[in-house]
């Protein structure tokens, strides 16, 4: 029985696992960014012309979301200065629906730079929005490395958009760009 108490089962994360092997060369954010008709499907929360908001499909927490820019950069500082700001103030709008819709009493807000530095998506720039709550590490996350998610994606999904409408999130969209306007990744800035 030893050998048992120390095996917590979590097959629910090869399907992650299994998706890193299969997108080993392709990015998700693209694709999501390339297919606006898939949004309720994809969990993208919000788009504009510079950034994608979208609930990460294997979170750390219940609310857990991704910023992304919509231009396919390995590092911040390679995006242009409207595109850091619009990125900022998507992680700022990302805080204020998640704040109201399931009261978390803090956030970890960051990003991982490199494979080394835990990056899963190392090529394409974002920010992680993780609400938290006091006691939501417990021994779950500490002994088992498993976590417990309370709430379907699907569920809060559709709760964060009918509050975005309400609150009139996302602040401050900018204006549409036409697709020639945004820089390939193979062109380098400025």
């Amino acid at each position: 029985m030893p050998d048992l108490a120390n095996n917590l089962w979590a097959p629910w994360r090869m399907a992650y696992v299994e998706s890193m092997e299969a997108r080993r060369d392709a990015c998700f954010l693209c694709a999501y960014r390339d297919q606006p008709e898939q949004d309720d499907a994809n969990h993208v929360l919000w788009r504009s012309p510079r950034t994608l908001v979208v609930f990460n499909r294997f979170p750390y927490t219940n609310g857990h979301l991704l910023v992304a820019s919509t231009v396919h950069m390995a590092e911040l500082g390679q995006l242009d200065d409207d595109e850091k700001l619009e990125l900022l103030s998507r992680t700022a709008d990302a805080q204020a629906v998640l704040s109201r819709a399931i009261e978390p009493q803090g956030f970890n807000i960051g990003m991982n730079v490199g494979r080394c530095a835990g990056a899963g998506l190392p090529d394409h720039v974002h920010l992680h929005v993780v609400p938290r709550w006091n006691g939501d590490t417990n021994f779950m996350s500490v002994i088992g490395d498993a976590r417990v998610i309370l709430q379907s994606i699907e569920s809060l999904h559709r709760r964060l958009r009918e509050l975005s409408a309400e609150m009139g999130l996302p602040r401050g969209r900018s204006a549409p760009q036409p697709r020639s306007e945004l820089r390939p990744e193979s062109e380098p800035r400025p």
